[in-house]
């Protein structure tokens, strides 16, 4: 499965995510650009363990069984997925260029990171191999909603 701990795969995100400009349309969900920009920088944030949230109460009744679905094969994430409150963007407008740059630096932290045993707030403790696949999941879902 592609992981965010390769660097090819990891190019290619980047010059997907350097694609990405103000004109880019969500083909699902709530969120505009700036917004799923900033989700993106908040989630890799407590991906790298930066940030810890709370468990949530239905993630530690269904977190391990949305994990073995998340992670049972290559298929990307599906359309319209919940989102964490905590990762929730709630403004509506900001700078575009400097999320990019955020998010592409936070992804290239990746290779370096340290922090194998994160608490996701819905998933639950994850082991580096789980978090690489995720991380690359979730980034690509993300990109794909806005076309990049």
């Amino acid at each position: 499965m592609k992981t965010i701990f390769e660097k090819a795969t990891r190019d290619i995100l980047i010059d997907r995510i350097n694609s990405l400009n103000e004109n880019n349309i969500a083909q699902w969900g709530k969120m505009n650009i700036y917004q799923m920009l900033k989700h993106c920088t908040v989630y890799e944030e407590m991906m790298l363990g930066k940030h810890q949230y709370k468990r949530s109460f239905i993630g530690r009744l269904f977190g391990k069984m949305a994990l073995k679905e998340f992670l049972k094969d290559e298929s990307p994430l599906k359309r319209s997925m919940p989102t964490l409150t905590e990762l929730t963007i709630k403004e509506t407008a900001g700078n575009i260029v400097s999320e990019k740059k955020k998010w592409i630096s936070l992804l290239e932290e990746y290779p370096h990171s340290s922090n194998p045993g994160i608490v996701h707030a819905f998933l639950g403790k994850l082991t580096k191999e789980q978090i690489g696949v995720l991380v690359y999941k979730h980034t690509d879902h993300h990109l794909r909603q806005f076309n990049g």
